[in-house]
């Protein structure tokens, strides 16, 4: 019996839970880091705001069940908790600063300290925070529970140089853009850690694709082209799912089995 569960396990080991990091992923996780942050706005304004932060509390929590009950990487169920993951943890970022009070940088310090502990437990326990290590649940949790706190963090951080150090949107989009690609061209020219170098680029991802999603959205008195919130995030929905059909049918993003 032992060498059954044994074997059972091993098993289960092989099965990655991620997508492999191709240019794919960069595409479909800005994507929907813009539908996170323009679904949840519009949600929030137009109709009752505790109601709308339930219902994005629901999806995220059918997401997350869902892509716990699979036993390895599924493109549509993945990218639907990453799309759940964006628009509640754009909710959780916008109710602590709008209902509690808190200045975006002091809710950017406190996702930051968050996340860093995230990370630290993380790789004391497991040893690696490698994107090519997620095929245990442990390890999936801590993936998940780094990923909500990268994008509440990233709301905080996005507002927080629009809004609070008035640099706007697409200023701080430009920003952000710089940002996401500086840790690729150090690691590129000067060998830095890829593991610090994905998870960096994959933390800016989050304020790059709200501020974006914010200029296209928000009316031009505040700095905005004024597209709306509800059609910026309508064509957005309509950019992943073209994306995820795309994945399912090619499999490009599916990672190679690791060797154990």
């Amino acid at each position: 019996m032992n060498e059954t569960l044994t074997v059972k396990n091993h098993r289960e080991k092989l099965f990655m839970k991620v997508p492999e990091i191709t240019i794919y992923f960069w595409i479909v996780k800005l994507l929907t880091t813009a539908f996170g942050e323009a679904l949840s706005d519009f949600m929030v304004t137009n109709m009752n705001p505790y109601l709308a932060v339930i219902i994005g509390a629901v999806g995220f929590v059918v997401a997350l069940l869902l892509q716990f009950l699979t036993r390895k990487y599924i493109a549509r169920v993945y990218w639907f908790l990453v799309a759940m993951v964006a628009v509640f943890g754009t909710m959780c970022a916008d109710v602590i600063h709008i209902v509690l009070g808190v200045p975006y940088s002091l809710s950017t310090i406190a996702f930051a300290i968050f996340l860093a502990l995230v990370f630290i437990i993380w790789h004391k326990i497991e040893g690696t925070l490698s994107i090519h290590s997620i095929y245990t649940r442990r390890r999936e949790l801590f993936y998940w529970l780094a990923v909500l706190a990268t994008f509440a963090m990233g709301t905080a951080t996005g507002d927080m140089t629009a809004v609070t150090l008035h640099l706007g949107y697409l200023a701080s989009g430009i920003l952000f853009a710089v940002l996401f690609i500086l840790p690729w061209l150090s690691q590129y020219l000067f060998g830095l850690n890829e593991v610090f170098a994905f998870w960096f680029a994959y933390i800016m991802t989050r304020p790059l694709g709200a501020s974006l999603a914010d200029w296209f959205g928000v009316s031009k008195n505040v700095g905005g082209l004024g597209y709306g919130r509800g059609s910026v995030s309508a064509i957005l929905a309509a950019l992943i799912i073209i994306f995820v059909v795309y994945l399912t049918a090619t499999k490009k993003d599916v990672q190679l089995r690791p060797l154990l």
